[in-house]
């Protein structure tokens, strides 16, 4: 995030001694990105975070494509991916491209006997179903239903989930998840146009510090493969820490949407931005005011982007024979709309409760084998007019 943050003890000066009440060093740690140019934090640890006893072995999760090249919609039913008991089991990539993985997930146990550490992608996991805890060895995060959870990458994390039934929407970004810069000023700052501010933005203020030895496994994610390391000290050993650098939830529900006398288009809906994709938020508003407003959605053309909604709850007032859970895929290259009887329906009303997550990529996903078992391969016929089906 494009703001400070301090969190536990720092010393005075970067880079300059900084011990511990017996004498001994903290072990400092630049934790950036973009190589020296990104975001950073410097992190104090009680040890060495460089101790490692043994790698395991490596196995891979790439994701199986079944769609190389696809001009046709789908509709994918979400809440029928299979729960699974481990969180990385969990995790089902249905859209893929070189930028991201978009992933479903529906995890009935919590973290115990690893980390997890994806050095490939910054992640945004949009909590669907359940609450718990985002344990990181930069601190702690609470969430709910709601929450996007944006965890850089190289995070060291743990999470705790209150319940089994949990649903997670997860984009993993192979590029940096930032605020859109056209609400940001010159020194980073939202704007006051801008859906939310930084009052908005949870920032972790619970620091887990462990000074332990012995043999902690941390799983982690490099080019599509898992290699489960074994370190010699507890990762959550971070005493303190300054930057820009660090995992923050910030709740679909803070975000104030952008209305006007006629239809405004999906950029007012944007809540994160890549240098490859956006990630939008649909939430509760009142709709168009001018007198002769249509609420819905005109026709448009996806000549540049494929479109990714995920719908979360409410009435979905553009699309029939939706629920919580589907998502639909409007692939670049043809146009799309309201269903049949759609616009129609929306003149006249005031407002709309829907929410929903939306992702727009530059370059074309792929479906996955999981996306295929959940697909409807008919959801491109239905706009037809009763008398062509």
């Amino acid at each position: 995030m494009p703001f400070y943050h301090k969190l536990g003890k720092i010393p005075p000066k970067r880079h300059t001694q900084f011990r511990k009440p017996n004498g001994e060093l903290y072990s400092e740690q630049l934790f950036g990105t973009i190589g020296f140019d990104g975001m950073s934090s410097n992190l104090y640890h009680e040890h060495r975070p460089t101790q490692v006893k043994e790698i395991q072995k490596q196995y891979s999760v790439a994701p199986k494509i079944a769609r190389q090249n696809s001009i046709q919609s789908y509709k994918l039913r979400g809440f029928q991916i299979t729960p699974e008991t481990d969180y990385l089991d969990s995790r089902k990539i249905i859209l893929t491209n070189s930028d991201c993985n978009i992933i479903l997930a529906a995890p009935k146990t919590s973290q115990t006997d690893y980390f997890y550490k994806n050095t490939d992608a910054d992640e945004v996991i949009f909590i669907h179903r359940g609450t718990g805890k985002l344990r990181t060895h930069m601190g702690n995060l609470d969430f709910g239903y709601g929450d996007y959870l944006v965890i850089p990458r190289g995070m060291i994390y743990k999470i705790d989930f209150d319940t089994e039934d949990n649903r997670l929407f997860i984009v993993e970004s192979y590029h940096p998840v930032y605020t859109p810069k056209r609400y940001r000023n010159w020194f980073g700052q939202l704007l006051e146009h801008s859906p939310y501010c930084e009052r908005d933005i949870r920032r972790p203020q619970e620091l887990e510090t462990h000074d332990e030895k012995g043999e902690f496994l941390i799983k982690i994610k490099k080019q599509n493969d898992i290699f489960d390391v074994v370190y010699a000290t507890h990762p959550f050993d971070v005493v303190g820490y300054d930057g820009f650098n660090y995992p923050y939830a910030f709740s679909i529900h803070d975000f104030e949407p952008i209305t006007g006398r006629i239809h405004q288009p999906p950029p007012v809906h944007q809540t994160f931005e890549t240098s490859a994709f956006v990630i939008c938020s649909f939430v509760p508003r009142l709709y168009d005011y001018h007198p002769n407003g249509i609420p819905a959605p005109y026709n448009h053309s996806n000549i540049d982007s494929d479109e990714v909604l995920y719908y979360v709850d409410g009435d979905f007032m553009s699309r029939n024979d939706v629920e919580a859970g589907h998502i639909s895929l409007h692939p670049a290259g043809i146009p799309h709309g309201p269903h049949p009887g759609a616009t129609e329906r929306s003149i006249g009303k005031k407002e709309t409760k829907e929410l929903a997550v939306m992702v727009d990529t530059f370059k074309p996903l792929q479906l996955t084998e999981d996306a295929i078992k959940i697909g409807d391969e008919s959801y491109h016929k239905s706009w037809l007019d009763e008398n062509h089906r």
